[in-house]
């Protein structure tokens, strides 16, 4: 089993939380790492919080060549200059680069899962790619895939879980209704229990917030929860879902929490993610559903303020590592039965 990390923007805290969680994951399995990503700003991070891994952390990987170890860098494109400045045009470029050739590797069976590291979305559109609006899309767009979500996933100290997929990402808010339609919604409901599935649990109920307050109120509040909404549950039912709503989010993520449900589907960004980070604020995993290898991501972005200070908190970075090995490994079993 092996999995692709990328470094991130190198301008915050992507290779300090990476170099900091492979310390600390290291000893958990047999797992080995390719870590995507420039070798200054990498080797310079695990001298530093990792110095354990020094050695191993210079291994070069090239596609179809055995590694000795289990830690390997893989080199793409050229170099960076050391001392760029936070946010830096040339640091965004970089770490989609790296993020499209890990991609790559895991499409082309290469590595076995992705881990990425936060980068920003402005240096990454002002180092030139002005379409892009997330590694989620980027990475499903590579794969070739349409049918995919985001899902964030995260627990509290006592260890009560919270599983939220988005119906839709990054819009403005203003946009949001327009953009709630039954596919959409359908899909996030179908994948919501597939991930249930694919993390063991006995149970795949999904619950499903409603768009207006109180769920629209039979339309009293917005028409999108009864027009749209409740007859997109109403048939994932028929079809022996065992899935509910819609809800008014105000509620369902406290019964989620408490074990009435075993994920949410939220209609948008700040519905799913606001409760999530309030429970699993330092713990929580961003997990692109529905791709052929599985992609996890720390949920958290790249902390300019504290870069370089040595203080990042590296447990979503572990918990994302672990996620995609336990998940790569049942995928992996799956294909092998079939």
């Amino acid at each position: 089993m092996t999995l692709a990390i990328t470094l991130g923007d190198v301008t915050g805290i992507g290779p300090e939380v990476t170099a900091k969680a492979l310390g600390l994951v290291w000893s958990d399995d047999s797992t080995s790492y390719v870590v995507f990503g420039d070798r200054l700003h990498w080797l310079e991070a695990v001298d530093r919080y990792a110095p354990e891994l020094s050695t191993a952390a210079r291994e070069v990987w090239r596609p179809g060549e055995q590694t000795h170890g289990r830690l390997a860098w893989a080199e793409v494109g050229p170099p960076l200059p050391p001392g760029l400045p936070k946010g830096d045009p040339l640091a965004g470029g970089a770490a989609l680069a790296w993020v499209r050739a890990a991609a790559q590797a895991c499409v082309d069976g290469a590595l076995d899962g992705l881990v990425t590291a936060p980068l920003s979305k402005e240096s990454v559109v002002r180092a030139g790619h002005e379409g892009f609006t997330g590694q989620t899309e980027f990475i499903a767009a590579i794969a070739g895939t349409e049918r995919f979500a985001m899902m964030l996933l995260g627990h509290d100290d006592r260890n009560r879980w919270l599983r939220v997929a988005l119906v839709t990402t990054h819009l403005p808010l203003r946009e949001v209704a327009d953009a709630i339609e039954p596919a959409g919604i359908r899909r996030s409901i179908d994948l919501a229990a597939e991930a249930c599935d694919l993390l063991g649990l006995t149970r795949r109920r999904v619950g499903v917030c409603g768009l207006n307050p109180h769920a629209g109120e039979g339309g009293l509040i917005g028409a999108e929860d009864r027009d749209i909404i409740a007859p997109t549950v109403l048939q994932a039912r028929a079809d022996g879902m065992d899935v509910h709503g819609p809800l008014a989010a105000d509620t369902l993520f406290h019964q989620a929490l408490h074990g009435g449900y075993d994920a949410v589907v939220a209609q948008y960004h700040d519905q799913g993610l606001g409760p999530l980070k309030l429970v699993a604020f330092d713990s929580g995993v961003n997990w692109t559903l529905g791709l052929p290898f599985v992609r996890t991501s720390p949920d958290h972005g790249t902390a300019y303020d504290i870069a370089g200070r040595g203080t990042a908190n590296p447990s979503s970075m572990v918990c994302a590592i672990r996620m995609a090995g336990t998940v790569a490994r049942r995928m992996q079993a799956r294909r092998a039965i079939r």
